[in-house]
């Protein structure tokens, strides 16, 4: 019991550092590289300007990723441990991480690839949250559900305006408010996964 709740805060810190991680890596590369538009240029664009700007975001998105892969299989997955639909949106959620890795290792240099694996990752996340919602939901967690269902509706939402009403010429903002609405959630669950752990100690 001990052993879990150990493996449990420590998936919960991962929750917490990991979008932290990639948004301070992706600020710094935007921040080095001054020829960045939000309307003009996609977040993955970053990833091949030569210098610090390539090595923060690349490296940025593989290392967020991998802790992210750590929150939801460590984390996660004790939270959900007896819910089916939880260990499937955990599930979910765990390959939408590991989407992120490859999104750092296969950059625009690499296409196709790397534009599949980038559709996947933002289509897996809002997947990922409409589950867990369902998992919540029936766990009892009513506040928490509707907090995650308003999550991956505001992750999905930009994506459909970008299609239908062609906002910007790139994907930078639809990127960005889909990763915001994922990364706040994820901070807020792993609170939660934090508080259980110590309340069960």
């Amino acid at each position: 019991m001990l052993r879990l709740l150990v493996l449990q805060k420590f998936g919960s810190v991962c929750g917490f550092v990991f979008p932290l991680v990639a948004f301070c890596c992706i600020c710094v590369a935007i921040a080095s590289y001054p020829a960045f538009s939000w309307f003009d240029n996609a977040l993955s664009d970053l990833g091949v300007v030569s210098g610090v700007t390539a090595v923060f975001f690349n490296g940025g998105l593989f290392i967020s990723g991998v802790m992210g892969f750590l929150f939801a299989a460590i984390g996660l997955f004790n939270f959900f441990k007896s819910s089916v639909i939880g260990k499937v949106g955990t599930t979910v959620f765990a390959v939408a991480t590991i989407w992120l890795m490859t999104i750092g290792i296969f950059n625009e240099s690499f296409m196709p690839t790397h534009f599949i694996v980038a559709v996947l990752f933002f289509i897996s996340l809002p997947v990922a949250l409409c589950v867990l919602t369902a998992a919540l939901y029936l766990n009892g967690e009513v506040k928490l559900a509707s907090f995650t269902l308003s999550s991956s509706f505001i992750a999905a939402t930009p994506w459909i305006l970008f299609l239908t009403l062609h906002y910007a010429s790139n994907v930078a903002i639809p990127e960005t408010i889909s990763a915001i609405a994922a990364s706040v959630w994820v901070i807020i669950i792993s609170y939660k996964m934090f508080k259980t752990t110590n309340t069960r100690q």
